[in-house]
This record gives C-alpha cells, structure tokens and sequence, in this order.
C-alpha cells in the first residue's frame, strides 16, 4: 500500500453494532474492523459468530499462525509426529515448553469452564461455513519464543524457564488475575507478562513485533485490495498496536519487512566451537595427568566416567525412566560429553522410545495429561521428553562439576 492512500481510523463507526472493544481502519477501498476479544469469554465468541453471521465482511483475519491453526483444526496432530526425529533436529524444548503453555492452558479450561481461544474457534467455524476466505496474520509461536530466548540476556532466561516450569508444577488454582490477563492476550503473553511488563527487551518481541507482523500480513493478503470489509479477530491486548500501524503507510511490498521479524539470530560461531573447546581440555587433562602418573591418570578417567554418568543417570531416574534406559544413560554420559555430535539426552530418550513405545491414546491424552504435575510422568510421550531434557541438564552438570575436578587435581598434584 502506497502512502497516497486513504486512511482513517475511528473507534466508533462499525458496519455492525459490538458489544465488545472495537476500531475500524480504512485504508483505501478496505475498510478493517478490528475485533479486540477476551480470550477466556463466551461472549467473545458469541460477538465473533453474530458478527460473521451478519453478512457484512468478505474475509475474515484471525490472530492465529499456520502451527496453531493446525493444532486447532487437528489437536491429535502430535500423533502423527515422529518423536525421534524431534529429538534429532533439537527441537525437544520447543514442543516441551509448548506443551507446558497448553497445560497452563488446560488448567484454565477445567477451572473456568471456558476453553482459552474459543472465540478462535468460533471464527474457524462460520468461516468454513459461510465459504469466507480465513487470513491467518500472526507470527509463529516457535519463532515468537525463539526471538524471546534471544532478545533477552541470560539471568533473565532463567526466570523465563523457572516461570514456565512453575506453571507446569503448581498445583494451585490458576488466579483471577491470571485470567485476566488472559482475556487481554493469549496464552504466552499471559505466561510472561509478568516479565513482559518489566522489560523492554521481552515486550518487543512477545507484543509490539507482533502487532507490525500482524499489519503487514494484512497488507500482504490484502495487497490489491481484493477485500473491502475484512473482520479482524484479535486478542483486546493487541487492538491499539495493530491499529496504530493499519493507521500509518505500509510499504509497497510488506515482505521484506514481514521476513525480517521472522529471522531468528544464529547462535554465534564462538557458541559453536565451546563444547570442542570442553572435549579439548578434558583429554588435555587425561594426556598430563597420565604423563605425571599411571594412577593419577585413571583417577581422572574414573572421576569424568562417574561423576557424568552417575548425574546424568540420576536425570533419567527422576524422570522415571526404564532401568535400561537409566543404566544405558549412565554408560552413554560420558562418552558423549566427549562427542559435540551427539548428546547423553538424544541416546536417553531413543532407548525409552525403544523400550515404551508411546500407544495412540498417549498422543490423545496428552493435552490432558500435562495439565497435571504427574501427568507428565504418566504419559509416555511427555515423560520421554522429560527423559530427554533431565538426562541432558544432567550430563551438562556433570561435565562442568567433572573438569573443576580433574583441574583441582591436576592443580593439586
């Protein structure tokens, strides 16, 4: 869209009455009327289906990417899903740290009665319908956490992930508070705006990026303005941003700058190179303390061997893991912290998928399932990827405590 055109904004004129927040933006031909829905609302799904239902827009834009899109329309999609090659492609802590959000989630659905994104469904519904072209304008949630994970410094990660895994392992009630924060946005933004609401560096990603993604892809599906009345879906948190940036020129060709709010930053070449860097002092260790002494030498073996294959082990036990799969672990540990290619979680959780294939109502129930601490444990396939991450945070753990050994003996010889 070109800065010629015509644009206004009003927070009353609407082709329809609305009981709910709402802005219309016209841009040219098009005019937009901007939804802002309760997340945790029946009335907000009810005001999305009497406002499909009326007749009065051509298209309808929902606050949904293709990943989420996918998980509504198949929410047993996981099913189909190998698990080992999730594993393989380093993409565990992503599917964990979304099942943990969908488990916050679950608990707000059996405490509220309301099942969090209905209004999201309603829209999904009466498109299918009525034949109504469906945009979906929101960013992917992978992406989304990813630029989170980098744009914030490291302390600040771990409340991140501590936060997350309290969310997972409390048992209490979710408060009214949190249910009002989730009528105001989602389910990540109601995890971190807590965070959010302190720092500058986790709102740009997790808010205002997403309100300028969700424009352009507005200018994108909307380029030759083959829509004249399109109804926007979107959480009431995200009303102001998004319309203060439908209010101002678009580029001509809103890709590039769509593209770029999608880059996730590499991880830098020197993070790279640090676990050869480990691998390299560690058998620099073994070479002096075997050219000093014969004995001292196979302390040092003895100590690497034991001290990352007992913690690693140890992360398998507390995730309830097979006796194979802990006594497999234990031998693995500490030839893989040799090994940057291969880590101790990866041959963990393909000797547990080996040894309890995770069954089809292991994938049906898992929504449910992580909704409870324990649930996490029971189901096979949560537990597997619990195997994953504890046996890795372990063999992490003892990499580190195993080298300040070998150094202090070294140093101490």
């Amino acid at each position: 869209m070109t800065d010629s055109q015509d644009i206004t904004a009003s927070e009353s004129e609407s082709p329809v009455a609305s009981t709910g927040p709402i802005r219309v933006v016209e841009r040219g031909d098009t005019r937009y009327t901007l939804l802002g829905t309760a997340h945790v609302s029946a009335e907000s799904a009810e005001e999305v289906r009497r406002l499909i239902r009326s007749g009065e827009f051509d298209a309808v834009a929902i606050e949904l990417c293709p990943s989420r899109h996918h998980s509504l329309v198949e929410p047993d999609a996981m099913a189909g899903q190998d698990l080992f090659q999730i594993f393989r492609q380093g993409k565990a802590g992503m599917v964990a740290a979304s099942l943990a959000l969908g488990a916050f989630q679950q608990r707000v659905a059996e405490q509220s009665g309301i099942e969090p994104g209905a209004e999201m469904r309603a829209a999904l519904e009466e498109t299918r319908a009525d034949k109504l072209p469906l945009l979906l304008i929101d960013r992917d949630v992978g992406i989304t956490l990813k630029r989170i994970y980098h744009n914030v410094p490291w302390w600040q990660r771990v409340g991140l992930l501590s936060g997350l895994l309290g969310s997972v392992l409390s048992r209490q009630e979710v408060s009214a508070a949190d249910i009002e924060r989730l009528k105001e946005g989602d389910v990540l933004e109601s995890t971190f705006s807590e965070f959010a609401e302190q720092s500058e560096s986790l709102y740009t990603p997790l808010i205002s990026e997403r309100d300028r993604y969700m424009a352009l892809r507005l200018g994108e599906e909307n380029a030759a303005e083959r829509y004249r009345n399109v109804l926007v879906v979107i959480g009431a948190g995200h009303l102001k941003g998004l319309a203060e940036h439908l209010e101002r020129p678009l580029p001509d060709d809103p890709r590039p700058e769509r593209e770029s709010l999608e880059h996730t930053p590499p991880r830098a070449r020197w993070w790279k190179a640090v676990p050869w860097l480990i691998t390299a002092l560690v058998l620099s260790g073994f070479a002096i303390g075997f050219s000093r002494n014969i004995d001292l030498g196979w302390q040092l073996v003895g100590d690497w061997f034991l001290i990352n294959g007992v913690l690693s082990a140890l992360g398998s036990v507390i995730a309830l893991a097979h006796p194979v799969t802990v006594i497999a672990t234990f031998f693995a540990a500490p030839l893989t912290s040799l090994n940057p290619t291969i880590g101790a979680g990866f041959v963990a959780a393909g000797v547990e998928l080996w040894m309890r294939k995770p069954k089809v109502g292991d994938f049906s129930h898992l929504r449910h399932d992580v909704a409870s601490p324990r649930g996490w444990w029971r189901n096979r396939v949560s537990r597997t990827l619990l195997v994953f991450l504890l046996a890795t945070l372990g063999s992490a753990a003892g990499t580190w405590i195993a080298g300040f050994r070998i150094a202090e003996k070294l140093l101490g010889a």
